[in-house]
């Protein structure tokens, strides 16, 4: 499943080939798998506020799409085309954080945390294609221009502004995991949505100038492309179970190989298990057996400490041993026999 490194050498360089000590058949776990599911909890505090922001945004876009039906304002139509999406989102980051508290079972043996990826997978592919359908309509719009009720515009756009507000200060409250975030992705995007309308709104109604409701919507679908690429690419790195942000597979196994009595670190592999825990396993190739238990420790101190991982799998090793070569003491006595 995972990619093999080359060793992470200590204070002593050791050739690649190593073998096994007797008593090292089965892995070291420095934390049980069941430890996390203590404070997993804590690790999605803000998801508990996502059904109730369901409701509120689910609400709103009704009253958005009828204004905007009404003052024929393509932002406003937009906005609640978007809230509409954003409530289906937010539904299903809900029920993924509650899939994503089920506990370790006999076929997902790390649980079903992984959910809460693919929750923002979902979200991430669902807001690309609102905003493709946003600049074509823009796009549209621009081409036929057409006529906007602007005092409407500025009343919804205002309290839209208030209930998205409202509505990420819910979101960003503690913790927020992957899933949380790809909801909330699209709730800023409602929010600079909102924005758009208000100006479009404020300009229409004190200039005339009608393409700036569909150019404004150009300018709030960049912005909102550029959030969601960058969730899409965390939310794969994830899946692919890459090394974690903020840490160097490199520079973990130097550390891991500096720890007194260990020779050197081979087949280091570190990746997520969802937004808030990382896993590492590694070998561990020791100067003496004896001295294991201490490394281990000494191991799980530097990994908690230094780099905030909290489950790590170590197999411990022996160096291999050196084969006993016989020569002769000179060339004659070996031309003599």
């Amino acid at each position: 499943m995972h990619t093999h490194h080359g060793h992470s050498h200590g204070h002593d360089h050791h050739a690649p080939d190593h073998r096994k000590p007797a008593d090292a058949s089965a892995h070291d776990h420095p934390h049980p798998h069941d430890a996390g599911h203590k404070h997993h909890a804590h690790d999605h505090s803000a998801s508990r506020f996502l059904p109730l922001a369901l409701v509120l945004t689910l609400g709103f876009a009704a009253v958005e799409a009828i204004a905007g039906w009404w003052s024929g304002s393509l932002a406003l139509l937009g906005d609640a085309g978007h809230m509409l999406t954003d409530a289906a989102s937010l539904g299903l980051a809900a029920l993924a954080a509650r899939v994503a508290l089920r506990p370790a079972s006999v076929r997902h043996s790390w649980g079903l945390r992984r959910v809460e990826a693919l929750a923002a997978l979902a979200n991430g592919l669902f807001m690309l294609v609102i905003v493709g359908g946003l600049v074509w309509h823009a796009v549209e719009r621009l081409l036929e221009p057409r006529a906007v009720a602007g005092e409407a515009v500025i009343l919804v756009a205002l309290g839209g502004l208030v209930l998205n507000l409202a509505v990420a200060w819910l979101l960003t409250r503690g913790e927020g995991d992957l899933n949380t975030r790809g909801a909330l992705l699209h709730v800023i995007g409602d929010l600079l949505g909102s924005v758009a309308a208000l100006a479009s709104g404020i300009v229409i109604l004190y200039t005339g100038w009608m393409p700036i409701d569909p150019l404004l919507t150009m300018l709030i679908c960049g912005l909102i492309l550029y959030s969601t690429l960058s969730l899409l690419r965390q939310v794969v790195h994830t899946l692919l179970e890459g090394v974690p942000d903020g840490l160097s597979l490199p520079e973990v196994g130097r550390a891991m190989a500096g720890v007194d009595g260990v020779r050197s670190v081979h087949d280091l592999h570190i990746w997520s298990l969802d937004s808030h825990r990382t896993a590492l396993s590694a070998h561990v190739v020791l100067a003496d057996a004896a001295r294991w238990p201490a490394v281990l420790e000494a191991e799980r101190a530097l990994l908690h400490s230094r780099f905030s991982i909290e489950h790590a799998t170590l197999q411990p090793e022996l160096p291999p041993a050196q084969p006993l070569v016989f020569t002769p003491r000179s060339p004659r006595a070996r031309d003599a026999g």
